[in-house]
């Protein structure tokens, strides 16, 4: 019978399930894994992804919104969204590199 300690477990989560993270300033802000998030955190953050398929949705507003919802903290996704200032550009690059770091992980628990 195989034997493992919760220690192990957790560092196993967080190389599969880990975090996307954006230098800035010196700090580092986290975009957690949604299947890092609680529960109500992941059934907001999949609506906020429905309404970015609508005809009248404001981009930038849905993903600084959706910063906000998966950031580690607060006040880090505040200062980042202050540097960001509005630029769609960035805020899609930051998703779309945010979704490539999330991809593998949830392929991964489907399959289990």
């Amino acid at each position: 019978m195989a034997s493992y300690s919760l220690d192990a477990i957790r560092a196993a989560a967080e190389a599969r399930y880990g975090s996307t993270d954006i230098e800035l300033d010196g700090d580092t802000v986290r975009l957690l894994n949604p299947l890092r998030l609680r529960k109500e955190k992941r059934a907001e953050l999949t609506q906020l992804q429905d309404h970015m398929s609508g005809e009248d949705a404001d981009q930038e507003e849905l993903l600084s919104q959706a910063i906000r919802l998966v950031a580690e903290h607060p006040k880090a996704a505040d200062k980042l969204l202050t540097e960001i200032n509005g630029d769609l550009a960035v805020l899609a690059e930051i998703f779309d590199a945010y979704g490539r770091g999330t991809q593998a992980g949830e392929a991964s628990a489907s399959a289990a």
